[in-house]
């Protein structure tokens, strides 16, 4: 089963993005994507 998640960015805490997970997978999920705010490639993590 998979479940939406928000993704934010880590250096100025806005939500920019939505992703699909397994529900099973408890480990932290980091990914490099483009924000829109700080105008740079930074790590996304899931918002809790």
């Amino acid at each position: 089963m998979r479940e939406k998640v928000l993704l934010i960015c880590e250096e100025c805490l806005s939500r920019n993005y939505t992703m699909t997970v397994k529900v099973e997978a408890d480990r932290p999920l980091k990914v490099k994507k483009y924000c829109p705010h700080c105008g740079k490639h930074t790590f996304h993590k899931i918002s809790k």
